[in-house]
């Protein structure tokens, strides 16, 4: 395997670059090569001057109904070149976009959308209704669509000054309640700096865009691309499945990819040969030893592995870059060195460095620090402060536990308290007791992240019921299905009589028990497998859901499963039955039973 990137392609992005916006960069790439494919969707590509064109309408149908000022604009748009299209379009009106992503629950885009007061929602035609459904009382909705598409094509002209907010991204806070995390668009043009000067991006790069709508990890790969002159393909993962990613990436010979580690666990089974591949990007969670593993068996000599720690708050702070022979310390993969113009201290309760080589709260200090929590000056003054040694500097408690080695080099130890990330996913577990508590047969409910596979944290509910029959397992899910994203809702619940508490009477989160390796109670009666394809697959969800048991018409979500398991499960049924079932059609009736339907229309062979 080769690079195939020409040695002398990279141009830095430079400093003086930050003292314009984000869209004066974009337009400036237009202007340089509007004929350059910026974005590939499925099978429908788009160059620089055709999204340019895009923005353009959609800016002038914002600027029409609500002028210049600089005002949140909600998107309620699905994974792909609409949606940056609509970012875009907000930002040359001087808007600050607020993406959100239509698949979430009613109840958590109507607290978002509450907290965030948009003056405006721009919606695709697919999510309208559920936009005017969680549409704050007075605030209207535009399609992004049909009321842009006659508009002019030329560019508004706007230059919006580089210290604006250009962007709100909800993230989970530590009390029940989403946090808006402001950024301003030099902040989000010095996150770009870091990423293109360390990683070389340049126009020759295809980049990966793997983040739902509404996750801040999008804005590096999506940014880092178009203000570049690169390509970046969006790509619907939980649509689409593994094996499909993998011919995707091989197909579009697609340069840089940027995941979470679990998802990269899943791409690196299905990977077989992709030759374009030059960077492998993995942040947004705790590395482990089996992704270096990964890494080595799958990836060849022209291939990098970059590990890094980013937040919302702070963009990009550390990396650390491995080959295919360099040794690695210490059990994982480091979180690595410093990038420009971001200090990372490890301190103690105190706020002061703790010595060389011992745990401590990763705080981070730079001038290009988020803003903070959009009309929270409360919670911003909890994690962010002014730094006493340097005019302009601020300070970020990010809540993240780590050490440094004496090379300087960072490893990441996890989170300092009870907001622990699943799958990349900053998860808050007072934010799923609340809503487990909201459930008419539930006494009282704790969630806590069990770590019996340390590569794969899981959330797990337990419940003392209100009454001597309690609600099943099926019954809370549907429940919280109500309110919470997919992520955030629990693998299994185990029912108790009373919920642990240690010598102090507060919750002790460690005495709780181990989930039973047995099928939990579901609404669905057991049924056993009646076929030997059916066989088969009863002991391929036992081994990738633990547990014993599994009838053919139980869920495979009921039973633990979420859309990374499902992924590999549909991998192991290629590798079983050489055919292909995409997501979409195993999410709606995730069972044994229905899974054997599929197969039998995609094989012709009976089970």
């Amino acid at each position: 395997m080769t690079n195939p990137r020409p040695a002398n392609a990279f141009v830095p992005f430079d400093r003086e670059n930050l003292e314009g916006s984000i869209p004066s960069r974009f337009e400036a790439i237009v202007a340089k090569s509007p004929g350059r494919l910026a974005v590939k969707f499925g099978g429908t590509s788009v160059s620089y001057g055709e999204l340019d064109v895009m923005a353009n309408r959609i800016a002038h149908a914002v600027l029409a109904a609500r002028g210049a000022a600089a005002e949140p604009v909600a998107l309620l748009i699905e994974q792909g070149t609409l949606l940056i299209a609509g970012i875009l379009g907000t930002l040359k009106a001087g808007k600050i976009y607020v993406p959100l992503d239509p698949a979430h629950p009613s109840a958590r885009l109507a607290t978002c959308l509450r907290e965030c007061e948009p003056v405006l929602i721009l919606a695709s035609d697919r999510a309208l209704d559920r936009a005017r459904e969680a549409a704050p009382q007075g605030v209207a909705v535009m399609s992004a669509e049909r009321e842009p598409a006659s508009g002019p094509a030329s560019s508004p002209g706007l230059a919006p000054d580089p210290g604006l907010p250009a962007c709100i991204y909800y993230t989970s806070g530590s009390t029940g309640r989403a946090k808006g995390v402001v950024d301003t668009h030099r902040n989000v043009l010095h996150n770009v700096m870091r990423y293109t000067n360390t990683l070389h991006i340049n126009s020759d790069d295809r980049l990966t865009l793997l983040q739902g709508p509404a996750f801040s990890g999008a804005v590096s790969s999506m940014f880092g691309a178009l203000l570049n002159g690169a390509a970046v393909f969006p790509f619907d993962v939980g649509a689409a499945g593994a094996n499909a990613m993998a011919d995707w990436l091989r197909r579009e010979r697609l340069t840089i990819y940027h995941s979470v580690p679990a998802l990269f666990r899943v791409m690196a089974s299905a990977a077989v040969d992709l030759p374009a591949l030059r960077l492998i990007r993995l942040e947004g969670d705790r590395s482990s030893r089996r992704d270096l593993e990964l890494f080595r068996e799958r990836f060849g000599p022209g291939c990098r592995l970059v590990n890094g720690l980013g937040a919302s708050e702070c963009g990009l702070v550390r990396q650390f870059f491995v080959d295919a022979t360099m040794p690695v310390p210490g059990p994982g993969i480091p979180i690595g060195y410093a990038v420009e113009d971001m200090e990372v201290l490890v301190a103690g309760p105190e706020g002061l460095p703790v010595p060389l080589g011992e745990v401590g709260e990763i705080i981070v200090r730079s001038r290009y620090l988020a803003r903070g929590y959009w009309r929270d000056p409360d919670r911003t003054a909890t994690a962010f402060g002014e730094d006493e040694g340097a005019e302009g500097v601020r300070r970020y408690r990010t809540g993240d536990l780590g050490r440094f080695y004496a090379d300087g080099c960072l490893e990441y130890l996890g989170r300092a308290d009870d907001v622990p990330r699943i799958n990349g996913i900053r998860v808050d577990v007072a934010e799923i007791e609340a809503a487990l508590l909201g459930h008419g047969l539930v006494r009282e409910a704790a969630v806590v992240v069990r770590y019996d596979d340390p590569a794969s944290p899981k959330l797990v509910g337990y419940v003392v019921p209100a009454t001597p029959t309690p609600p099943s397992a099926s019954a809370l899910r549907r429940h919280l299905q109500e309110s919470l994203p997919a992520e955030k809702i629990p693998s299994s619940f185990v029912m108790l009589e009373q919920l642990p508490l240690s010598e102090n009477g507060k919750l002790d989160r460690r005495a709780f028990p181990a989930p039973a390796a047995t099928r939990p109670a579901l609404d669905e009666p057991f049924v056993a497998a009646a076929s030997e394809r059916q066989r088969v697959l009863t002991g391929l969800w036992t081994e990738l859901l633990g547990i014993e048991g599994v009838g053919i018409h139980d869920s495979f979500f009921d039973c633990g499963g979420d859309s990374l398991l499902a992924m590999r499960l549909l991998m192991r049924v290629h590798e079983h039955y050489r055919c292909d079932i995409p997501l979409t059609r195993f999410f709606p009736r995730a069972t044994i039973a229905e899974l054997d339907h599929e197969i039998e229309r995609a094989t012709g062979e009976p089970g």
